[in-house]
């Protein structure tokens, strides 16, 4: 959620928030609430505080306000060289997944109605797919600089694919799991380590 999401109609530093901004906070909050299909373009219009006209002189179409979400997802570009602690494998994925939660923490219910909302919309579902393959390439790099090389590619692959597989399925049930142990991924990232190290290489 962004920091306009202060109900005293969406403010920002003490100010109102431009309209765009509060018209895309209220969709926010009310396909998470609702779901897409459900929520009129009038109710958006009411939580913001506009007129319902502004709402589609800003966005002609209800699907462009998903398109417009989608690119307010938090940016998952990170660079290796913050995370890999070179020769420990299991230490540079746990600093990975670490650095992609905290990204996530600041956009759980736009994260959680995207995912929800790829079922029935193509244009969701494309950019979350994108969103996969990069983390993938993440995962990957990550691996490659930690153990300095030696690794056969096969095996970097399907490691990078299985702990992706993992961080999006967290990523995507994680306004849901607030009662799970801060320790989920330690299992799953020592294993995934332990692996490619015993792998001949």
């Amino acid at each position: 959620m962004t920091a306009f999401a202060d109900r005293e109609g969406a403010r920002v530093n003490g100010k109102q928030a431009p309209a765009r901004e509060r018209i895309l906070v209220a969709a926010e909050e009310l396909f998470a609430e609702s779901g897409f299909d459900a929520t009129p373009t009038s109710r958006i219009a009411e939580r913001a505080d506009v007129p319902k006209g502004l709402v589609h002189y800003y966005f002609r179409r209800k699907s462009d306000l998903l398109a417009a979400l989608i690119k307010r997802l938090p940016d998952e570009q990170i660079d290796p060289a913050r995370v890999v602690v070179p020769g420990d494998i299991a230490e540079s994925l746990r600093r990975l997944v670490s650095e992609l939660d905290a990204r996530l923490a600041g956009s759980r219910m736009l994260s959680h109605l995207l995912w929800r909302e790829a079922d029935t919309h193509r244009a969701v579902r494309d950019a979350l797919q994108d969103r996969f393959q990069h983390l993938v390439r993440e995962v990957k790099a990550v691996i490659v600089a930690a153990s300095e090389g030696g690794l056969a590619v096969a095996d970097v692959d399907s490691a990078a694919g299985l702990l992706a597989l993992a961080v999006s399925y967290r990523h995507s049930v994680a306004r849901h799991a607030g009662d799970d142990p801060p320790d989920l991924m330690e299992r799953e990232l020592t294993f995934i380590a332990d692996a490619l190290m015993a792998r001949p290489r």
